[in-house]
């Protein structure tokens, strides 16, 4: 699937970081003017202004403390800005209270961490089951659900297995499926090849771009400069809570950790392409992800 490329929007009194790429007609994320102060006056975010597209890949790098997290906690609803606003999808999330955001992340977020955070004692299925459980999803529409994203993401071989008896890529692997269960608009990742050795690392990469360009709107934090290389669309550079830098890039002009670009398609670990038509974000239909 060929990418969409970035354009900036033209708006009379746009500032910078106004641009919106992806899909140009539907801003995703909008952050305005957005400060978070702790301890009274220690600011880790300063008055950062960031819009995102629909369909866009965005890294944001930056040192520790650099305010990555705190950028991502606040997408997520896990915390407040201290001063301005945060806006997904059209939903003042900085304004939720704490079950309006509980909502908000079970319909519109799916986030994957970097020590995964799977239940171990649930299979693999059933990890991957229980945000739909949790939203109230009909038990055989799940299940379809589950079993697709199972074999889209090639770990379907492993669905009756626990966390434990995994490697460390099929366990992040997992973690996204679980993180797409509920079909989120937005997919936050933290760290996401954190804790995997350089081969996972490689794999998470290429299943991070490959959503991406399957539509999946996907913002990650990250140390590593070959995952914001690789799967970036757009990187953001973030120091003492302030944006450095804001550069964008063609889906064709991203490279793998071999220098391979991103076009053709890519094969999972169960040897299927992910060229077939397979959404991991949209409908089930016959067990498969369709778009």
């Amino acid at each position: 699937m060929s990418g969409m490329t970035g354009v900036t929007d033209d708006e009379p009194g746009d500032e910078p970081g106004d641009e919106t790429a992806g899909d140009p007609g539907r801003r995703l994320i909008d952050v305005r003017e957005v400060s978070r102060t702790y301890d009274g006056d220690r600011a880790v975010l300063s008055d950062v202004t960031l819009r995102v597209g629909a369909g866009e890949a965005l890294a944001v790098i930056g040192p520790s403390g650099s305010g990555k997290s705190t950028l991502l906690n606040l997408l997520a609803g896990l915390d407040r800005p201290t001063t301005g606003t945060v806006t997904v999808g059209g939903l003042r999330v900085d304004a939720m209270s704490e079950t309006a955001s509980a909502r908000y992340r079970r319909s519109h977020v799916g986030m994957v961490h970097q020590f995964f955070h799977l239940l171990d004692d649930l299979t693999v299925r059933d990890n991957v089951l229980l945000p739909a459980q949790l939203a109230g999803l009909p038990r055989d529409e799940a299940a379809a659900r589950a079993d697709a994203l199972l074999r889209h993401l090639g770990v379907a071989r492993r669905a009756a297995a626990h966390p434990g008896s995994l490697s460390g890529g099929e366990r992040q692997r997992v973690a996204v499926a679980r993180a797409l269960m509920n079909r989120p608009p937005l997919l936050l990742a933290d760290e996401p090849t954190g804790a995997l050795d350089s081969a996972s690392g490689a794999e998470v990469r290429e299943l991070l771009r490959e959503l991406n360009a399957d539509g999946q709107t996907i913002v990650l934090v990250t140390h590593d400069l070959a995952l914001a290389e690789s799967c970036a669309t757009r990187t953001v550079e973030l120091m003492d809570g302030r944006i450095t830098r804001d550069e964008r890039k063609d889906r064709d002009e991203r490279t793998d950790r071999n220098g391979v670009s991103d076009r053709g398609g890519v094969t999972n670990r169960d040897g299927v392409s992910d060229r077939d038509g397979v959404s991991a974000r949209d409908g089930v239909s016959d067990g498969t992800v369709t778009r």
